[in-house]
């Protein structure tokens, strides 16, 4: 008798045990910047709809949550995660670029169902390749390096964006964060540009001192035709007007002065002391 009873007993504790492992085994807990798609297996399968926010939920033991987190993420390729290119000309181009996106926390369900937790490495890291080596690939290294590096980089954000969100990955910004060629073409591409600054400062020169000439034609004109205009105005009974008004000021004059007034045609002069 105290044999069963004790058989009952370890029965009744593993039974216990087992209940608490299930127990615990349902409850799932979502941390903030998470969200959770359910995968019923005996059931409806992935339930894409139904998104699970941050919080504690109970699921029966036999279906199965899946964690996202769906806060923004960042990769860099540099270092082990080299991304080399070649230009349109073959020659090869190192290029160190960082990504930035997050998963569309609504569409995790999608992700999942297509890509599976490891996204970033099926989806992601192959796309940010594919696109900066497609666009880089229709410039020369020296137009990457200098002229057309913007440019560059805007395309390969287009193309990357474009590919990201029909796939429901969001991304914030890529970066060309360093180009690195050949130093020998670096050093070229680098005396090129010099030039280049140099001659657009000489151009610079030239047309200041070509406007500075066209400025000093158009005041030399304007006082050419003030000049003209002054001598045609200034006519005998003007002159002698100014003289007399002139002479008047002057023997206005409390100083001692001998004012002399007169015309040699018509008429003596008078003297006033």
């Amino acid at each position: 008798m105290k044999k069963k009873l004790t058989t009952i007993l370890i029965l009744i504790g593993i039974v216990g045990i087992i209940v608490l492992i299930v127990l615990f085994s349902s409850i799932i807990t979502i941390q903030p910047g998470e969200r959770g798609v359910m995968f019923r297996p005996w059931t409806t399968g992935l339930d894409k709809k139904h998104i699970y926010s941050e919080g504690v939920h109970i699921i029966a033991p036999w279906n199965q949550m899946y964690i996202y987190d769906v806060r923004e993420q960042t990769i860099d390729f540099t270092d082990n995660n080299t991304l080399d290119v070649l230009d349109k000309n073959g020659l090869t181009i190192h290029v160190d670029v960082t990504v930035r996106f997050y998963p569309m926390y609504d569409k995790i369900g999608y992700i999942h169902e297509q890509f599976g937790k490891n996204y970033v490495n099926k989806l992601v890291v192959p796309e940010v390749r594919a696109a900066v080596r497609q666009v880089m690939g229709m410039y020369s290294a020296e137009e990457i390096y200098s002229t057309e590096r913007q440019k560059v980089e805007q395309q390969i954000i287009k193309q990357t964006d474009s590919v990201l969100r029909k796939n429901y990955i969001r991304m914030t910004a890529l970066l060309i964060r360093s180009i690195k060629i050949p130093d020998q073409l670096k050093k070229a591409i680098e005396l090129k540009l010099t030039k280049q600054q140099e001659a657009l400062a000489y151009d610079y020169i030239v047309e200041k001192e070509t406007k500075e000439k066209q400025r000093k034609i158009i005041q030399a004109q304007g006082i050419s035709e003030y000049n003209k205009i002054i001598n045609s105005s200034m006519t005998d009974k003007v002159l002698t007007y100014e003289s007399i008004q002139a002479t008047l000021e002057l023997a206005k004059s409390q100083n001692a002065k001998i004012v002399i007034i007169g015309n040699p045609k018509n008429g003596l002069p008078v003297i006033l002391q």
